[in-house]
């Protein structure tokens, strides 16, 4: 894998002790924006433990036990169960699987009303790996299970760039020096993005050129996807537009801004926001989201210098 070194540092000591003892994997929770590879490195954790791929689900199908209960049962010793979205597993199930990742064991009903019985079921040795774009709103209790925990932060444009390599050798692209550079930094730090925009340059690249990827084409593939040099895209610069024209910067609250735009919440936590945050255009303070002064420069619209120590005041995380 290419990038999150720190990341797979870890892993491979720790893949390296279970496999010296003989054990399988502790349990593993991936958290980190949308796109940056959690389902991969599962994946890539499976090979390298057991050399045969993870179970994959996630946690909005699992809505009774019995969907957990099915796929718990039929794991082998050392197998890899990946649950994708899992702050979305039902209160219900999630208590459900606490013994099983504790205990390797689980209480499952068997028929209901008063004919109803508890059988207590053995389940063999296997590695759970958590994906979640929101970890904040994973409970405590699911939380502690996990022997590892690992943020994925975003990618820098080397890595971006040397993975649009291995993408294009894959495509059957022919690139121009220096192309490749371009479209990873206007991928938002997104391995996901930047494949994306490949994909859409390549498109542009066979119906009004040659094929070949050149500046003059990426440029003008991505002009067209509307992403400008920052990677912004148009529902980026849209939420900074509301932030700026309708709320005169901000502060405002998630909810206002996403009614103004027609979005939901969601959304613009998700898939806006965190680029927005890690490049400095958006700040979290307690009274709401505020635009800086980057941002307003961006968009070409006036910023008001009085605002710099209101900013500093009050910005803080949570």
């Amino acid at each position: 894998m290419v990038g999150q070194r720190a990341v797979l540092e870890k892993l491979e000591i720790a893949m390296s002790a279970a496999k010296r003892r003989g054990e399988p994997l502790e349990h593993i929770l991936l958290d980190g924006p949308p796109g940056l590879g959690k389902t991969t490195l599962a994946n890539v954790i499976a090979r390298e433990m057991t050399d045969k791929p993870p179970r994959i689900t996630s946690g909005p199908s699992l809505a009774k036990q019995a969907d957990l209960m099915a796929l718990l049962t039929n794991l082998e010793t050392g197998d890899v169960l990946f649950i994708d979205e899992i702050h979305r597993l039902p209160t219900i199930v999630e208590e459900f699987l606490y013994p099983a990742l504790e205990d390797f064991r689980v209480d499952f009903t068997i028929e209901g009303g008063l004919s109803g019985r508890v059988v207590n079921f053995a389940l063999r040795r296997f590695t759970l790996i958590g994906a979640t774009t929101r970890a904040g709103m994973l409970s405590g209790a699911l939380r502690d299970r996990f022997g590892h925990r690992y943020h994925l932060d975003f990618y820098n444009t080397d890595d971006l760039t040397t993975i649009l390599h291995r993408s294009a050798a894959k495509l059957e692209l022919t690139a121009k020096p220096g192309t490749l550079e371009v479209i990873s930094a206007r991928s938002r730090g997104t391995p996901r993005v930047a494949n994306r925009l490949l994909k859409r340059v390549r498109d542009y690249a066979q119906v009004r050129g040659d094929g070949v990827l050149t500046k003059k084409v990426v440029d003008e593939a991505l002009d067209i996807q509307q992403v400008d040099a920052l990677g912004l895209d148009e529902l980026d610069r849209a939420f900074l537009a509301a932030l700026i024209k309708v709320y005169n910067g901000g502060p405002a609250g998630i909810e206002a801004i996403a009614a103004t735009m027609g979005q939901e919440r969601d959304t613009l936590e998700d898939m806006v926001e965190p680029y927005l945050l890690q490049i400095g255009f958006v700040i979290r303070t307690r009274q709401g989201r505020q635009a800086t002064r980057p941002a307003h420069e961006h968009l070409g619209l006036p910023y008001h210098p009085s605002d710099d120590g209101k900013l500093t005041e009050q910005a803080t995380l949570f």
